[in-house]
């Protein structure tokens, strides 16, 4: 049971995470491509080489660790020995900005290619919560006012409502004031005047906050709702700028010690979660692919040596002070990003076998 298990976790972590590091490597490849760098290999995971093949002066590989990938570029590394005729053409060999460029491309590539799937995904259909109450808490004012399990609100204060979200909102906006409501019940039309409660709830990082509540919570049903292009353009950047400011306060929460360190996940999570919503449909798993892209891309931007945002930092204190930083410097740098990597990666692991495997009984 646990080999199975295992298996799958490492299949549907492939599938997810193949696609976006490709993309991400990809923007690096193309814009050294474009500033003249040699790129000598673009490989898709790490490790031992399983097959590869020369086109031009680049060598294309697929390499035994699939969970990862890099571009080699020539002379990107400052211990390299270059020939004279091969500095301009080097890694090292352009100016900071564009090895900034060149760096900063692959986790942007990795926020654009989130957009277009969210992008597609509204034009393909997205399941949206219609405004059906769930349940109603006792003593609640939804309830003083009458409302009931599978009411269907249709306007609040002569604003028609169209989903769950619609009617959160039209809470929210009231500020505390009285609602006008009309819901259909069966084949009803009914009308509630309602004052919301200011209430405490938990958000969704586990912190109390105070806002008006009515006492309903949201049904289980759903409906698809397809967009044209042009909308479909407009609701992609809501979420992808949605999906990008929830990771990045995340990430903060998590700093600011918030949120515990137990919520970090490793590959084993983005699994077990992408595997989920492939059992909802084609765009709730086209979904949790683009969050997982904007994720890789904005955490490749944090400062820390090894990542692209560490390599930023170091070509922008060249670019500002006319000398590349001190190289004894950069590589202690590196050592500490790398151990810290691996203890984030071994936490990462540990927590998610503890989630997924040792308290569900998938140990035999």
């Amino acid at each position: 049971m646990f080999i199975y298990k295992a298996l799958y976790f490492i299949i549907i972590a492939v599938v997810v995470l193949g696609p976006l590091i490709f993309v991400h490597e990809l923007g690096h490849f193309i814009f050294a491509k474009l500033f003249g760098v040699k790129v000598e290999t673009f490989s898709l995971g790490f490790g031992r080489k399983l097959i590869g093949k020369k086109i031009g002066e680049t060598e294309y590989i697929l390499s035994l660790l699939p969970l990862g990938g890099y571009v080699k570029m020539l002379g990107d590394s400052p211990d390299v020995e270059l020939a004279e005729e091969e500095i301009p053409r080097s890694f090292l060999g352009k100016a900071p900005i564009k090895r900034i460029v060149i760096v900063a491309a692959g986790p942007i590539f990795n926020i654009i290619f989130a957009y277009l799937i969210f992008v597609v995904s509204f034009m393909i259909g997205v399941p949206v919560p219609t405004a059906h109450i769930g349940d109603v808490m006792k003593g609640s004012p939804a309830e003083i006012a009458g409302l009931k399990t599978n009411d269907l609100i249709l306007s609040v204060n002569n604003k028609a409502m169209d989903s769950w979200v619609d009617f959160t909102e039209s809470i929210a906006e009231a500020n505390g004031r009285p609602l006008a409501i009309k819901a259909k019940r069966g084949d009803q039309i009914l009308s509630f005047n309602i004052t919301p409660a200011v209430g405490t709830t938990d958000d969704i990082f586990g912190e109390k906050v105070s806002r008006p509540m009515i006492g309903v919570s949201m049904s289980n049903i759903k409906k698809t709702v397809s967009y044209s292009l042009q909308d479909s353009i407009v609701n992609g950047g809501k979420e992808a700028l949605g999906a990008s400011t929830l990771i990045v306060k995340s990430i903060q929460k998590l700093i600011e010690g918030k949120v515990p360190l137990s919520s970090i996940g490793s590959p084993i999570l983005i699994a077990k979660v992408a595997g989920d919503r492939a059992k909802e449909g084609l765009v709730s798993f086209l979904w949790i692919v683009g969050f997982v892209s904007i994720n890789l891309g904005l955490l490749n931007f944090l400062p820390i040596p090894i990542l692209d945002g560490g390599h930023i930092v170091f070509y922008g204190w060249e670019m500002i002070f006319r000398k590349p930083m001190n190289i004894r410097v950069r590589e202690i740098g590196q050592q500490l990003g790398l151990i810290f990597l691996i203890s984030l990666m071994v936490l990462a692991i540990y927590n998610d076998l503890i989630r997924f495997i040792f308290k569900r009984g998938f140990m035999p």
